[in-house]
């Protein structure tokens, strides 16, 4: 099991890399938010794998911190957006 769930976190790590490019090249804030989101689910899933692998519950932890600050990120952002968009149609 320790083996399989490191080849899945190593997996989403280069996925996670791949994201970063497109995030860099992103032409609009929003597909720079939706990579900011896609960085922290797959943050979680990498530590939730490690901490499987490890046999540790700390890294459980730190993978639940990192999903609520991704969860607030983006409810940050798409209020903001909302409030921009509502100015804009005034």
């Amino acid at each position: 099991m320790t083996t399989l769930a490191l080849a899945a976190a190593l997996f989403l790590l280069a996925n996670l890399v791949v994201a970063l490019i497109a995030a860099a090249r992103g032409p609009t804030p929003a597909d720079r938010m939706l990579m900011a989101l896609l960085f922290g689910t797959t943050g979680t899933a990498v530590l939730a794998l490690l901490a499987t692998a490890g046999n540790t519950t700390s890294l459980v932890d730190v993978a639940l911190v990192l999903a609520l600050l991704a969860a607030i990120g983006g409810i940050a952002f798409a209020t903001r957006a909302w409030r921009a968009g509502r100015d804009d149609a005034d």
